[in-house]
């Protein structure tokens, strides 16, 4: 289901959105509500590919289903890591983004269900259980430092017995982006290396 929902999205992203509740429906509430003031700015160009992970009509239509302003390829990184990733068709060296929310890993890894993350299998937004999971996290950081965009925090999930540890990185206690990571001592040692540099597809904001 999600390869053809990719696939329509490239051309008809509005209407794919419309079509179900747990992406249209799902922003407006999610923007009634404004959650996606907990998020922070990202870039649709991986740092890894070197290119866009959805395409600029799907990115311009998302943005105009939740009432935001945005420029290619920088918006708002709740909305672009969330509903733009499940609508991804990318592939990237770990993966298609979506998997994240599909696979159970990260849900397992923050100590969730499996299927926590699953849009449909609950009634509340995906967003609003992502940032619930992701904030609490974030709030117990394990680095910090300055950046050029501002403070930049780090979690890390405890060690659990699966084959994950949930990562949130946000800045200025903004959320940017949240994902399983195979080894935690691995990823502070990156960290370390360069503590000052932006990551994840973060993007300065304004």
């Amino acid at each position: 289901m999600m390869t053809e929902l990719a696939r329509r999205a490239e051309t008809e992203p509005s209407t794919v959105l419309e079509e179900h509740s747990w992406l249209g429906a799902a922003i407006d509430e999610d923007t009634v509500a404004g959650r996606f003031a907990s998020w922070g700015a990202s870039t649709v160009i991986d740092e890894h590919t070197g290119g866009p992970v959805i395409p600029r009509a799907l990115f311009e239509a998302l943005h105009a289903r939740a009432g935001l302003a945005a420029a290619w390829p920088v918006g708002n990184a709740g909305l672009l890591h969330v509903y733009g990733y499940l609508l991804s068709a990318v592939p990237t060296p770990y993966g298609l983004k979506r998997d994240r929310w599909l696979d159970g890993a990260l849900a397992r890894a923050f100590g969730l269900p499996d299927d926590e993350f699953v849009p449909w299998a609950r009634a509340s937004s995906l967003l609003s259980r992502v940032t619930a999971a992701a904030q609490d996290l974030l709030a117990r950081p394990v680095r910090m430092a300055d950046g050029p965009s501002g403070r930049m925090v780090l979690g890390l999930g405890d060690p659990t017995d699966t084959d994950a540890v949930a990562l949130v990185y946000g800045i200025d206690e903004r959320l940017i982006t949240t994902f399983p990571v195979a080894s935690g001592a691995a990823l502070l040692e990156e960290w370390d290396a360069d503590p000052d540099r932006l990551r994840w597809n973060a993007a300065a904001a304004g």
